[in-house]
């Protein structure tokens, strides 16, 4: 089953990225995750059910530990799994 994360970190700093922004980009370009989107207010990327369950995981653990006071995510089912 393929799926796509979106998701924020808060707080949000209009100035310069906060270090759980940066953490999650790099959990995102170290993990198994496909058509990876940075963006500066949410993030996207695709991959299988077990890949975007392991990078919520490290995404959460990983976001928190460096100050991320709020993860917002949401996870949809693509193709024709979605039905």
């Amino acid at each position: 089953m393929r799926m796509r994360l979106e998701f924020t970190t808060e707080p949000f700093d209009l100035q310069e990225p906060p270090a759980h922004a940066m953490e999650a980009r790099e959990v995102l370009r170290d993990g198994t995750l496909e058509a990876v989107d940075v963006g500066p207010f949410g993030n996207s990327a695709e991959g299988d059910l077990e890949a975007v369950i392991a990078a919520v995981g490290e995404l959460l653990r990983r976001t928190t530990a460096v100050g991320a006071t709020r993860v917002s995510l949401q996870v949809s089912v693509l193709g024709e799994e979605a039905r």
